[in-house]
Formats: structure tokens, C-alpha cells, sequence
């Protein structure tokens, strides 16, 4: 299945002032890069946050959010948003931000 064009199209224009980002095919989907560490994705139709172990369990309780789990091995920090939770920029950039606030004190990696 192919990732929703779309929405990483939205992740795009959220991300489009910020330097230091790269977008990478993977998993099936699109990942974007924050200084060489996974910041956000879309995988099939849904976004992937990268929040951080402080508030992973606070964001599960959120409305249309789950476990990031494609292997049958669940990436704690890691969040899947269905389509219905970022349907709205707002809520897309809300995750974004909630990513970055974490990725950004993750130190650089070296290519």
C-alpha cells in the first residue's frame, strides 16, 4: 500500500522553515529527519511522531492514537496518529511540534 501523498505533503509545509531536515523513503512510507534522527513519518495513511519516553503514555490516551507497531515489536516514544487525529493542520502541526520538542534535544547524528 502507498502512503497517503497528502499528508506528507502537509508534514512538508509545516516543515518547510525549518533547516536540517531530510526526507527519506522507509518502511513503506516517507520519513522526515531532524538532524539525522527520525522526527516524523507516514506510514499507509496515518502519521508517525517520534514524542519521546516523557509523554508516550500521556499521548496514547489521546483521541485516534496507538501504538506505532508495523514489526510485532512496539517503538516505545513512538506514536501512530490515525488520519482522524491530524485531519486538521492544527492537529498535524500540534505533532510536529510535540516531535520536535523531543528530537531537537537528541544529539546530531554523524553522517
Amino acid at each position: 500500500m502507498a502512503f497517503d501523498e497528502s499528508l506528507a505533503g502537509g508534514i512538508r509545509d509545516a516543515l518547510a522553515h525549518k533547516t536540517n531536515i531530510v526526507e527519506k523513503k522507509m518502511f513503506g512510507g516517507v520519513g522526515f529527519l531532524l538532524n539525522g534522527n527520525m522526527l516524523v513519518g507516514v506510514w499507509k495513511n496515518s502519521l508517525i511522531a517520534r514524542v519521546g519516553p516523557d509523554i508516550y503514555e500521556d499521548a496514547l490516551l489521546e483521541p485516534h492514537v496507538k501504538v506505532f507497531d508495523i514489526t510485532g515489536r512496539p517503538m516505545k516514544g513512538w506514536v501512530l496518529v490515525e488520519p482522524e487525529g491530524v485531519g486538521e493542520d492544527s492537529q498535524l502541526k500540534g505533532w510536529i511540534e510535540r516531535a520536535n520538542k523531543f528530537v531537537e534535544s537528541l544529539p546530531a547524528k554523524q553522517k
